[in-house]
């Protein structure tokens, strides 16, 4: 018996990479904006925990897609978030010191 997967956002190109290597697959196109929102942040928590469970810095790349489809999703370009990034990180720096508030 075949297992039931819960609906979940791919890539693109998944149906037909699916299709070309002799798989079979049931898909939709999401048209609601909230749905599409909803699926993009299971998207992220999943990515998030891929990463976590296996720690491989290629992870990074399918998280960072996903956030370039939230902003996307917002209407707000990437470059502006990066410009913001680059100023929080001037104005109060990053993680390379490795601080740890203990209290506060």
């Amino acid at each position: 018996m075949r297992q039931t997967k819960k609906p979940k956002l791919v890539r693109d190109n998944i149906p037909e990479i699916i299709f070309v290597n002799g798989g079979k697959c049931k898909f939709r196109i999401l048209s609601d904006n909230d749905k599409y929102y909803s699926f993009l942040i299971k998207k992220l928590d999943e990515e998030v925990c891929e990463y976590k469970d296996s720690n491989n810095p290629d992870e990074l790349c399918d998280i960072l897609e996903v956030i370039h489809a939230i902003a996307d999703y917002h209407g707000v370009d990437f470059k502006d978030i990066e410009k913001k990034r680059k100023q929080k990180l001037k104005e109060r720096g990053g993680f390379k010191k490795r601080i740890v508030l203990e209290d506060w």
